[in-house]
């Protein structure tokens, strides 16, 4: 083993400047190239003039943001000569990583992408689509706990632990802000909401449809790195556990303390995020065990990345 072992991160979704982005994807020649492509497998224009920075998660949106990450990885091999070991993808950064290790081709990431999204819309649009994910960080344990309790007769569901304090909470949108409320006067902080809701254990019925009607269609191939699931750190090296994985991300949490636990027992020192990321590079779990490097759009626009 190594002094220094790097992991590649591909981050959940996250508000980004796509102003940066749609720069990157047009200065940037592989990202260029990339674009053109999902655009041809999809039929359809990705970028338009009338889009603008905004909390905006449809099917264009994410996969502008998954090849966006997948070519921000390319970029920083070229640029900065990283060269992962391991790779993770927390939450949605599941689909690039799934292009990136050839678990799919970047032709077969681009239509599950798509076809993933527009099977939770549909399955949103019947089910909980009044329940919405929040995040509430320096949230103390015990005080959270009382949260929980208080939450016994409405529909409540921890959907991700990314650090101490630090959780993502599914609850009825009605109930949100009186739940923002409790956890204030206990001394958290709120951060943002997502619509739809995300990771649920209340979710089974959108993990059946995902997997009849949309990895049904999919044959997945062998990682060629090792991966690290999202909801309990197992290391995965088989088709079958990254196909597990994908769907455990819609009824099981994630878990990024257990996540850093295993590259922490694979001897990864360094952590290379690629992609737009509000989370998980900055938490103190992670900051306390690796050294941080971030790959954005806006650092890939730098003149020596352009080409």
């Amino acid at each position: 083993m190594t002094d220094e072992r790097t992991a590649l991160i591909f981050p959940g979704m996250a508000p980004s400047k796509f102003g940066d982005v749609s720069r990157f994807l047009m200065i940037n020649r592989k990202a260029r190239e990339r674009l053109a492509t999902a655009e041809d497998v999809l039929g359809r224009r990705l970028l338009g003039p009338a889009r603008e920075d905004s909390d905006v998660y449809d099917e264009a949106a994410q996969v502008v943001f998954m090849l966006t990450c997948l070519s921000l990885a390319e970029w920083a091999e070229d640029a900065l000569g990283v060269k992962p070991e391991i790779c993770a993808g927390p939450s949605f950064g599941q689909k690039a990583l799934t292009s990136y290790t050839g678990v799919l081709s970047f032709e077969e990431t681009v239509r599950l992408t798509a076809e993933l999204s527009r099977c939770e819309m549909s399955y949103f649009e019947s089910d909980y689509s009044d329940v919405v994910t929040h995040c509430f960080v320096r949230t103390p344990e015990e005080g959270f706990a009382e949260v929980l309790a208080e939450l016994e007769d409405e529909f409540h569901d921890v959907s991700g632990v990314i650090d101490k304090g630090f959780y993502l909470l599914s609850v009825r949108e009605k109930d949100l802000e009186r739940v923002k409320a409790r956890v204030r006067a206990i001394g958290g902080y709120s951060m943002h909401t997502m619509r739809p809701p995300v990771h649920s254990t209340f979710f089974g019925g959108l993990r059946r449809r995902a997997e009849e009607e949309v990895l049904s269609g999919f044959t997945l191939r062998d990682p060629e790195l090792p991966v690290v699931a999202d909801q309990d750190g197992a290391l995965l090296d088989s088709a079958a556990g990254v196909r597990r994985m994908l769907l455990d991300t819609f009824d099981r949490p994630i878990d990024w303390p257990s996540m850093v636990a295993t590259l922490r027992e694979q001897g990864v020192t360094s952590l290379c995020f690629s992609g737009p990321d509000n989370l998980f590079h900055r938490v103190d779990c992670t900051v306390a065990n690796f050294e941080v490097r971030t790959v954005t759009p806006a650092m890939a626009l730098k003149p020596r990345s352009r080409s």
